[in-house]
């Protein structure tokens, strides 16, 4: 065996590592799964983004439902969200982000009457009782606008 047959020789035994996992078996997982589908709602300017669980898990994502409080300025009963839950886009709106089925969201507009300590008291929302996000609503909101990707 000449020199240059040697070279070759080790030049394919150190390729084979990485050629072998060039050829997947039919029916193999794919390697990258993505964390989230976003689709628009016909009709709307909104999307609905569904997370898989992983991303859920990572995310630390978590929801509540909307209650139904007495507002400490109005005395009167008023939805109420934690203060967690609400979103500003960058024209000064506020959101939620409501979860009509789990690992789901569909930004909905809410309109902010009092906010004391963490709770905001609406004028109007979403009904009492929806899920909304409470952690992981900015990750959401990045993830319906695709930044990052």
């Amino acid at each position: 065996m000449n020199r240059l047959d040697r070279w070759f020789a080790i030049g394919m035994i150190a390729a084979l590592p990485q050629m072998s996992g060039c050829d997947k078996p039919a029916g193999a997982a794919a390697e990258h799964e993505h964390p989230a589908t976003v689709e628009k709602i016909d009709g709307s300017e909104l999307s609905r983004v569904t997370l898989t669980e992983h991303a859920i898990q990572r995310l630390d994502v978590q929801t509540a439902a909307t209650t139904e409080e007495e507002s400490p300025r109005t005395k009167s009963s008023q939805m109420a969200v934690p203060y967690s839950a609400l979103l500003y886009d960058p024209q000064g709106n506020t959101w939620v982000y409501t979860s009509p089925q789990p690992r789901t969201f569909v930004r909905e507009k809410v309109e902010v009457d009092y906010i004391q300590n963490d709770v905001v008291y609406l004028k109007s929302g979403p009904a009492p009782g929806t899920n909304i996000a409470t952690v992981g609503v900015a990750e959401l909101y990045g993830t319906e606008f695709t930044v990052g990707h």
